[in-house]
C-alpha cells in the first residue's frame, strides 16, 4: 500500500487514511445521507451535506495528523470516498422505506433497489 502514499493519502501510514477517511468519514457520510433519506428528501440534497463531511474529514487530517488543509487533490479523494459511502447509505435507507411503507406496491430486489410488485391475478372464472 505504500505505493498509494501520495496518491490516495499524504500521511505516512495507510491506516490513518482508512481510519479517518473511510471509517470516520464514511460513517458520518452514511449517517448524513440516511438522515436525508429518512426525511424523504431527494438525493441531490445529499451532495452538499456529503461535501461538508468531506471538508470535516480534511480538517481532521490537518488538525490531528499534520495533513494539508487546503488541498484540492486530497479533498477530492476524501469527497469521493464519502460520496460513495453516503450514496450507498441513501439507497439502502430509501429501499427499506419504499419496501416497508409501500409493501403492497414495491418489493426489494437487492439491498439497494426495489421494483413494482406484479399484480397477482386471482382470476375468477
Amino acid at each position: 500500500m505504500s505505493m498509494l502514499q501520495g496518491i490516495l493519502y499524504e500521511e505516512q501510514s495507510a491506516w490513518l487514511f482508512l481510519l479517518v477517511t473511510v471509517v470516520m468519514g464514511g460513517w458520518a457520510g452514511w449517517m448524513a445521507a440516511r438522515a436525508i433519506a429518512r426525511g424523504w428528501r431527494p438525493f441531490w440534497q445529499c451532495l452538499g451535506a456529503l461535501l461538508l463531511v468531506a471538508a470535516s474529514v480534511r480538517f481532521i487530517h490537518f488538525a490531528l495528523f499534520s495533513g494539508t488543509l487546503v488541498s484540492l487533490h486530497y479533498y477530492a479523494i476524501d469527497a469521493i470516498v464519502v460520496m460513495i459511502i453516503g450514496t450507498v447509505g441513501f439507497r439502502f435507507t430509501r429501499t427499506r422505506q419504499m419496501t416497508s411503507q409501500y409493501r403492497w406496491l414495491y418489493e426489494k430486489t437487492s439491498p439497494l433497489t426495489w421494483r413494482e410488485r406484479t399484480p397477482v391475478s386471482g382470476g375468477v372464472g
